[in-house]
């Protein structure tokens, strides 16, 4: 008779969570369920609802294992370049995992580690320097919205294999009725992937905060 699993014998919640992520990164989201993740762990798919508890479990765990590489900032960084530096860091860690960001639409990432190294630090370095915790929250929730979308626009992984498929969508679009989009595909077409399009829509949300640090 085989013996029972000990509790250190179970994988860990990040283990979970670097499975879930392969699944999602190789075979797409569709892919994900709690028995997929038991198979390529070697486990009973009990366990695995055990350690998550549903699937929004599931989930929580995954982003909270990515935004564990956020990277942290000095807390005497300048507001400007702090702020850069941290939404930079999660935009570059979503892009890798767009299937994910997908699974999450309409749902909340307060897990420990988003909330210690994004949420929680710019929220306090904005108060820090000068803004109300209502401007501060605005102003978060503006960069992190901005961040979101900018990462399921497009699958940033393959940028031409992007391109491609929207040629092909746009291909089909009548010239009279659709006269910039057809008629400008090889300026549209780059600009879907261009990260410089984020980064510098970024810099422009961050300049026009800056005011609300001084009070004004």
């Amino acid at each position: 008779m085989r013996s029972k699993r000990t509790e250190a014998d179970q994988p860990s919640l990040d283990a979970i969570a670097e499975a879930a992520l392969s699944i999602v990164d190789q075979e797409g989201p569709e892919a994900l369920s709690f028995r997929r993740v038991a198979q390529s762990l070697g486990v009973s798919h009990a366990t695995v609802f055990r350690r998550c508890g549903d699937f929004d479990g599931l989930l929580t765990a995954c982003a909270d294992h990515v935004a564990g590489r956020v990277p942290l900032v000095a807390p005497d960084t300048d507001w400007a370049a702090a702020t850069e530096a941290r939404f930079t860091g999660f935009y570059q860690v979503l892009i890798e995992h767009p299937g994910l960001v997908a699974l999450r639409a309409g749902r909340s990432w307060f897990g420990p580690h988003l909330l210690s190294r994004l949420v929680e630090p710019q929220l306090a370095h904005s108060v820090a320097a000068g803004m109300t915790p209502k401007a501060a929250i605005e102003v978060y929730r503006r960069l992190y919205l901005l961040t979101l979308g900018a990462v399921a626009f497009v699958d940033h992984r393959d940028q031409k294999r992007a391109r491609a498929s929207a040629r092909t969508a746009l291909a089909v679009l009548d010239p009279e009725d659709f006269p910039v989009l057809t008629g400008h595909l090889d300026t549209v077409l780059p600009a879907l992937t261009d990260h410089e399009v984020y980064y510098g829509a970024l810099r422009q949300l961050i300049d026009a905060s800056v005011p609300a640090c001084r009070g004004r």
